[in-house]
């Protein structure tokens, strides 16, 4: 018997769409402002998974230059049809105030890791787009409805409106086919036909700590839907000593082994010792993670096995285990032609002009180009922090001219939250390492006048952060071996959802290579490796 343990994707990867085709299963994500939009896992035996796809990877399938944080791709929705897989996403332009303002679209591909179509056009009227392949050929697009006016609710309920393949348009009539419950704030619809009946499956309750997923079914595709009668069908609420908080928003899938499961959202927040248990609940610096729960049926409901609270470990499916080659070396050395799925940018892509591989051989070359705090061009490589410990480090050369030229190490959950050791130019000094922290964007520099002075004749520099489940110091080197620590511990609780400020509250930490320079001359920073190493 196989044991699962979650997370099954750790670190930001929410929003989790799970789609079986023949004996491989595939799990589609959101990847907010980060670009290429969504990521897509695989799988032959539910237990272990592993990047194969970043299908929105030109700027003519997503252009989220300027989206605000936490806006972009939301809740991707991936099936197989008609001999291809389908991928439903939303772009959101606008995150608060009354409004959302996102854009609903579909892509295909005939591979999950080929080049996907361009586009096409849905409609803006909500998020969480999905789409249902009903048995008659037919094919339905569902999506929460917002409802920006004041003094009403803004989840106004699930649309159902069929999409015609010919036309690549929805037709007919948008209708509401179900209102959700009182727990509210219904959204993340996924529609399935099992048997006699059709089963809405969606996401109620905020996607914090009173998240919960919610089913209801109907023999009729439009409704009336009758809401499981021991609702939610997994929720962590009640449960505030389990480790994986936040469940909700899920999707489910039937083996080919004729098993059931569900995979789901959740978070693991930081211990808090001698603090209340539950309120605030917690701070979650990986982000919002997946997990997956098995499925058992009685009466035409499905009920998650051992409750419906999220277990930490669960019984496997009745499969061979496939374990993966790994997807990437600790240490990237950046000897190949491409980055590593497991890197990316903010909003756009970096071309050639921005971010190199080739004009530096065995180096990635950042050009300087906007601060941390900008919403269109950052020169920025990252990856998602995806353990409580660990250590990244890299090894960069940068000429400074100007204090407006920096690049270095960077702990980053948005423009407005970050923190960044990096190489700069001091008037007096020279060539100096500072350390800058933007904390809900207020800016500290700690080591103010007692910068570190790098030699003159000193090429390359050292930079390593060490998290620690709740605290992460940097450390620098001038030969890669004797290291020296700053003093300043900085908190990790202060790169997560549940500690920023605003509308939009929803990736979690990356760790990268940022370069930047406001004097407009673009001036390069060779990185010569980037190590990403799980600590003990």
């Amino acid at each position: 018997m196989t044991i699962i343990r979650n997370p099954i994707l750790p670190g930001f990867n929410p929003d989790p769409s799970i789609c079986r085709v023949g004996e491989d299963y595939y799990i589609a994500v959101s990847t907010f402002e980060w670009f290429p939009g969504v990521g897509i896992y695989h799988s032959k035996d539910l237990k272990n998974w592993r990047l194969v796809s970043r299908p929105l990877n030109r700027i003519s399938q997503l252009n989220m230059m300027g989206n605000p944080n936490s806006g972009g791709v939301w809740a991707p929705a991936l099936s197989y049809s008609d001999g291809q897989f389908w991928l439903i996403f939303t772009d959101v332009k606008v995150t608060e105030g009354q409004w959302k303002d996102c854009h609903n679209y579909l892509v295909t591909c005939d591979t999950i890791d080929g080049e996907w179509s361009e586009p096409i056009y849905l409609n803006s009227s909500g998020f969480d787009p999905s789409l249902y392949h009903d048995e008659s050929g037919k094919k339905y697009l569902v999506n929460m409805k917002w409802d920006h006016r004041l003094h009403h609710h803004n989840f106004y309920g699930i649309a159902l409106q069929e999409y015609d393949v010919e036309q690549q348009k929805l037709v007919g009539d948008s209708t509401i086919i179900f209102k959700g419950t009182d727990i509210k704030l219904v959204e993340a619809p996924h529609l399935y036909k099992i048997n006699d009946y059709y089963y809405l499956l969606t996401a109620e309750g905020g996607t914090k700590y009173d998240h919960a997923a919610t089913i209801a079914r109907s023999r009729n595709l439009e409704g009336p839907y009758e809401v499981h009668p021991d609702n939610p069908l997994i929720t962590s609420f009640p449960y505030p000593r389990n480790p994986l908080q936040k469940a909700g928003h899920a999707s489910i899938v039937q083996t080919h082994t004729n098993e059931w499961f569900l995979v789901h959202l959740t978070g693991r927040p930081l211990p808090k010792d001698n603090q209340a248990l539950l309120d605030p609940r917690g701070y979650c610096p990986l982000g919002r993670e997946t997990a997956i729960q098995r499925v058992e049926w009685e009466n035409d409901w499905p009920y998650v096995v051992n409750g419906n609270g999220p277990s930490l470990e669960i019984e496997g499916p009745s499969m061979e285990e496939v374990v993966w080659e790994k997807e990437f070396e600790e240490k990237d050395d950046f000897n190949e032609e491409r980055l590593n799925n497991h890197f990316q940018s903010l909003r756009i892509p970096l071309g050639e002009q921005i971010v190199s591989l080739k004009d530096k051989p065995g180096h990635l070359r950042l050009y300087g180009k906007e601060s941390l705090t900008s919403k269109f061009t950052q020169a920025f490589i990252a990856r998602r922090w995806q353990h409580f410990n660990f250590t990244a480090e890299t090894k960069v050369a940068f000429n400074p001219n100007t204090f407006q030229q920096s690049a270095g190490l960077v702990n980053y959950y948005n423009t407005e939250n970050w923190t960044a050791l990096q190489i700069s130019w001091h008037e007096e000094k020279g060539k100096i390492l500072e350390l800058s922290t933007c904390d809900n964007f207020t800016f500290d520099q700690p080591l103010k006048g007692n910068e570190i002075v790098i030699p003159a004749e000193q090429e390359y520099v050292y930079l390593r952060v060490d998290v620690q489940t709740s605290i992460y110091e940097y450390s620098y080197s001038f030969d890669g071996e004797n290291w020296t620590l700053i003093p300043i511990k900085l908190a990790s609780h202060k790169l997560s959802d549940d500690y920023i400020q605003g509308g939009g509250f929803f990736t979690g930490a990356f760790v990268g290579m940022q370069c930047q320079d406001t004097s407009g001359q673009s001036i390069p920073a060779d990185f010569d490796y980037f190590i990403y190493k799980e600590s003990e």
